[in-house]
């Protein structure tokens, strides 16, 4: 007979790949989903932005509630719910009756079902197997966890590419059948292994300072990004910057709010913990580092790389996919390694050396010239995997190691919602990099491109004005950004010799005059990122050598030497 143990961890990595996956298939299936529902997405950018956030906005700020109510009502109930609710929201996905605005409104709105789901998921996955699991065993068994969850995140990418181009409604179609299954199987299989305190009271004023807090502010980010005015991004909308400060304000009465109720949301004494705190601040930053880079280098293949090397535009996303997936590879090598040796010889080397070397892959990448090889483009992506997995296992154990068994809900929460707040904002910021810096540089950039070609000074003059999010967000949807805008113009454009509009519309012309600045910019997200990695190192090194336990159902540390590797 199978262990539990061994039916606990299957599960939750079906569960944590089906969840993961679901948060990047739409980005490169996008092209395909809105010609389904008959939208054009450069005058629908809001809808764009939700399909894209919403998912991993709702996820990130309901994962600490979640994790709560686990500890009070049980981890494998909420979990399973969790299983059913995700398969309802592909269910209804798939069958999205509507086109138009109405139809991108249904999908928003059944991402945001999914995503419900896939909080249940996240928050819980990591506390079942920390309950199911000796501690000796725990490393091994999360690090395959968080394998299923970095390569869904990168499979998503490949698997939407496949898909779309049969069918978009088979981008969510594909969920189902695995959440049917999972659903069954985690009712049928999971057992509670927790005693749950279901006198503990619910702490309202906790979860609506935290979750409406963080709503406000990832929503204010999301909005930072699109046009206000004449402005190519909305950071001085005045909506944007109350969400911003009225969510600061949300999550700085959050503590103190805590500190006065009985039954606290998150109990902020774990964090009183050196190797818990350290542990979370360092997922935190590998995030912000990993999330928005990851995007960009899509970009870069889409809008750039793979046009100059033969590629359609719209191919571009699928391959994209099929060529990032020496990343996946990387993670899949040391993963599962790294989470095994770290119950042997402890976290803190593991951890700290993974972001040491992935910190330096993000700097040789700054070394590629804009039309490189892709030999050595698969040889950084593969160590930006290996540093990645020898990261995440180690340094997830040692979170779920350092909290108490009745806190693990939320512990487990709390480190699900730095990680899917770290990349939200993450994207967010190395958005803002690209876009600040190509709206310097780009429209001077393709006004002499354009003239050189022969176009008249008036054609010249209109690409002056390109908004680099339009261009930028075109490149990464499959569209030439160029022969769009031409299209925009109208009369102007009717005009211009066939030889003129041959060069404008090919598919090298965009590439050749977007990759110096686009390159620049990258250059600078690269370092920003590779910055964020050697903090995230610094704070693996911190940790303490102190676990934390329950006795008599009060919160308490304990003396324990961890063993560390020798150098």
């Amino acid at each position: 007979m199978v262990q539990y143990k061994w039916v606990a961890l299957s599960n939750t990595t079906i569960g944590m790949l089906m969840a993961s996956i679901d948060m990047t298939i739409v980005l490169i299936a996008m092209p395909s989903i809105f010609r389904g529902i008959n939208i054009d997405p450069f005058t629908s950018f809001q809808y764009l932005l939700w399909i894209m956030f919403g998912y991993s906005i709702v996820t990130a700020t309901l994962l600490v509630t979640f994790g709560r109510l686990s500890d009070i009502y049980g981890r494998v109930k909420l979990y399973n719910l969790g299983f059913a609710i995700f398969t309802v929201g592909s269910i209804l996905l798939f069958l999205t009756p509507n086109t138009g605005d109405a139809g991108a409104i249904e999908l928003i709105a059944f991402r945001i079902v999914q995503g419900v789901g896939a909080a249940f998921l996240f928050s819980n996955s990591g506390a079942i197997i920390t309950d199911a699991f000796p501690e000796n065993e725990r490393g091994k068994a999360l690090g395959i966890n968080q394998l299923a969850f970095l390569a869904g995140s990168l499979i998503g990418l490949v698997l939407g590419g496949v898909l779309a181009v049969y069918d978009w409604r088979l981008v969510f179609l594909v969920s189902v059948p695995v959440g049917i299954i999972g659903t069954a199987w985690s009712y049928w299989k999971l057992k509670e292994q927790h005693v749950a305190k279901r006198k503990q009271k619910m702490d309202y004023w906790g979860n609506i300072s935290f979750g409406a807090g963080l709503t406000l502010i990832l929503i204010g980010i999301t909005y930072g990004l699109t046009p206000y005015g004449t402005s190519p991004m909305g950071w001085g909308n005045p909506w944007v910057v109350a969400s911003l400060l009225s969510g600061a304000a949300l999550l700085f009465a959050f503590p103190f709010i805590e500190k006065r109720v009985k039954d606290p949301l998150f109990n902020l004494d774990l964090f009183k913990n050196r190797t818990f705190a350290t542990a979370n601040i360092a997922t935190f930053l590998s995030s912000i580092s990993r999330g928005g880079v990851m995007v960009m280098l899509v970009v870069l293949l889409q809008g750039i790389w793979l046009p100059l090397h033969g590629y359609s535009y719209d191919s571009t996303p699928f391959w994209a996919g099929i060529f990032m997936l020496p990343m996946s590879i990387g993670i899949a090598l040391t993963g599962p390694l790294s989470g095994w040796l770290s119950d042997k010889h402890g976290a803190r080397v593991l951890a700290t050396a993974g972001m040491v070397i992935t910190g330096i892959a993000f700097l040789v990448f700054t070394l590629l010239p804009v039309n490189f090889e892709y030999l050595p483009f698969a040889l950084i992506l593969l160590f930006l995997g290996i540093g990645n997995g020898i990261f995440m296992s180690p340094n997830m154990a040692s979170v779920m190691n350092s909290c108490p068994a009745e806190h693990r809900g939320a512990a487990s929460g709390m480190r699900s919602t730095l990680q899917n707040c770290g990349q939200t904002i993450s994207q967010a910021i190395f958005f803002a990099i690209i876009i600040i810096s190509l709206n310097t540089t780009l429209p001077g950039a393709l006004t002499t491109a354009v003239a050189s070609t022969g176009a008249p000074p008036q054609i010249a003059s209109a690409f002056s004005h390109t908004p680099a999010s339009g261009a930028l967000f075109g490149a990464f949807l499959g569209y030439n950004p160029i022969g769009t805008m031409l299209h925009g113009m109208g009369p102007i454009a009717a005009g211009l010799p066939q030889s003129t509009l041959s060069i404008l519309e090919s598919q090298t012309f965009f590439p050749n005059a977007i990759a110096a600045p686009f390159m620049s910019a990258l250059t600078t997200a690269f370092i920003i990122a590779a910055i964020l990695c050697f903090l995230a190192a610094a704070f693996s090194g911190l940790r303490g050598k102190k676990t934390t336990c329950a006795e008599n159902g009060r919160l308490e540390t304990k003396t324990a030497i961890e063993p560390t590797l020798e150098a």
